[in-house]
């Protein structure tokens, strides 16, 4: 699940800034919806067609295709960490002295870190949901080995691949999530 490692963290790079591009400007912010709004109701399928027809079939295009996937959640979570930030708190650092930089850097990334942790945690778990799909584009993976498992109709192949994926998602589901839950208690914003 490697492709699933490297394919959260270049979605990470791409939808924090995303995000936190488009909460500072609401005209960002509202173009970011409508796009991913759209992307989030394409079925996963609908992802392989123009990767494969750019990139042909193989790990990169996989990759691609997992990225553009799994970006919606990041964006969205990085967006609304941002903007739930306490008004009164973002007043006191400018009456603090702090720029516009330091406000976001010092006062609102940190706050809104949990909620984005939170992002990351939806976009692993539609990674994971994409990585049986990106077998059909030829990954070396847990994907693949339940898409092998299907073909040949081997059940205890399958069951154990997709235990795997399961099992993986249940760990970081729940580590990301207990991690949120104290930070957000530590900055007594529960």
């Amino acid at each position: 699940t490697y492709l699933i490692g490297v394919s959260v963290v270049a979605a990470s790079m791409i939808g924090i800034p995303i995000g936190i591009w488009a909460a500072g400007n609401d005209r960002v912010h509202r173009a970011a919806q409508v796009v991913i709004d759209t992307l989030q109701t394409l079925p996963a399928f609908v992802y392989l067609i123009p990767v494969v027809m750019l990139f042909r079939v193989g790990e990169f295009s996989a990759m691609i295709a997992v990225v553009a996937y799994s970006l919606v959640p990041i964006i969205r979570y990085t967006d609304h960490g941002i903007r739930q930030v306490p008004q009164s708190i973002i007043e006191a650092a400018t009456a603090a002295g702090c720029n516009r930089r330091q406000k976001l850097w010092k006062v609102q990334l940190p706050l809104a870190l949990p909620e984005i942790m939170l992002g990351v945690n939806q976009t692993i778990m539609l990674g994971l949901s994409m990585l049986v799909i990106t077998a059909l584009v030829g990954t070396r993976d847990l994907g693949q080995e339940v898409y092998i498992a299907l073909t040949k109709a081997d059940t205890g192949r399958g069951l154990v691949a997709g235990v795997c994926v399961a099992f993986i998602a249940m760990i970081s589901d729940r580590l990301i999530s207990a991690w949120s839950a104290l930070r957000k208690k530590q900055l007594g914003l529960i």
